[in-house]
């Protein structure tokens, strides 16, 4: 009998996981299913270089995923129904015998009149809205975080006619190491861009307000019979799967997960990839009866552009937290586009990195797969 995986969403995550699962699974008894709202894939580490006027390269799914054996099917997911194991789309009701749900996140709490670039149409709004303006304009940038430190310095670097500035509750970059406070202070002062900082409440006058003040993941998992964290994300144990139902694997933002440190994982493209492999790895170990893979998941820098002519890496412990050293420069943007070229080369070649011997299911594989955690053994 066929082992239908169905895999929710074509992020970095999802799309990863649907990969490599083609790679480590024979086809003969197993069907990949990726569903996705979108056509092509959305290079989402980009969409402030989109919003900026940039165009980016289109990878239809159709394309990407040709002759890997992934069924790709473009439809929106209404619901999930947990117990019926049953994925209700616009395109029809989809049955899945395992389901790795990568539905990732979405700008949170946006006002009325204000704009976000966590998707594409997002993106484009606000580049057609900056498009509009004439010199002098005020564009507030609301969100210290990477998303808001990287949208306001490709606005100010592609249009330094306008008055661009940044809004933050804290203290700008406090996160940092004080090396790459200082770099990042003077980046904004390059450029142009103003910082308010303990901001709560005062209203600052802008034609353009840009929200990057935090994401929140689709609400369908909260809807469901799934163990939820208070922030909506599937509660997952080390190997990316339910705590609940033993047949679902979260990946990517809609993880409540931990790395290989113990630490919770951030809502990042360094941690979408990383648990999409653990997820695929994971799953195709129990379904051919070998080994459980190790959950080794940490960060080692937090790459932040600051136009498309300056960038700075902050090297960071596994766990996240911030070394003294950072790179800064042209040495940094190189370094930093690498990453950004490298995890979009992964998606155009969803089946090249990953092991590439494809194994059978077993039947104790598969019975064990959706109805124990129980690790197997190994050879």
């Amino acid at each position: 009998m066929t082992h239908r995986i169905v895999v929710l969403g074509a992020g970095y995550a999802g799309a990863n996981a649907a990969g490599r699962l083609a790679k480590r699974l024979h086809p003969a008894d197993t069907e990949i299913v990726l569903v996705n709202a979108d056509a092509e894939f959305v290079e989402r580490v980009r969409m402030h270089q989109l919003a900026a006027g940039q165009d980016l390269k289109v990878r239809k799914l159709t394309d990407v995923f040709a002759k890997t054996g992934v069924q790709v099917r473009i439809a929106r997911v209404n619901a999930v129904d947990a117990e019926r194991k049953i994925v209700d789309t616009d395109g029809g009701d989809i049955a899945y015998d395992t389901l790795v749900y990568a539905l990732g996140s979405a700008a949170h709490g946006v006002p009325e009149h204000a704009y976000d670039i966590a998707g594409k149409q997002s993106a484009l709004r606000l580049r057609a809205r900056l498009a509009e303006l004439g010199a002098g304009a005020a564009v507030l940038v609301v969100g210290g975080g990477l998303t808001g430190i990287e949208a306001a310095t490709e606005i100010a670097e592609a249009r330094p006619d306008l008055d661009v500035s940044l809004a933050t509750r804290g203290e700008f970059g406090s996160w940092l190491s004080d090396k790459a406070h200082g770099y990042l202070r003077k980046a904004f002062d390059r450029l142009g861009i103003t910082v308010h900082e303990g901001v709560d409440g005062r209203e600052i006058p802008a034609d353009v307000t840009v929200w990057t003040a935090g994401f929140a993941v689709h609400p369908i998992a909260a809807a469901t019979t799934l163990e939820v964290s208070p922030t909506g994300q599937i509660v997952v144990d080390e190997t990316m799967r339910s705590v609940s139902h033993p047949d679902v694997y979260a990946v990517g933002d809609a993880a409540f997960a931990v790395g290989g440190s113990g630490s919770l994982l951030r809502m990042s493209c360094a941690s979408g990839v990383p648990t999409a492999h653990l997820a695929a790895d994971a799953i195709a170990a129990r379904l051919t009866g070998r080994a459980i893979p190790e959950n080794k998941i940490g960060y080692t820098g937090q790459c932040i552009s600051l136009g498309r002519n300056d960038a700075m890496v902050q090297w960071v412990t596994p766990d996240d937290q911030p070394k003294p050293s950072v790179l800064t420069g042209k040495v940094a943007v190189r370094v930093k586009e690498l990453i950004c070229k490298s995890a979009a080369w992964s998606i155009s070649h969803p089946t090249v990195l990953a092991p590439s011997r494809r194994r059978r299911i077993s039947t104790a594989g598969a019975e064990l797969a959706q109805g124990s955690n129980a690790a197997l053994s190994h050879d």
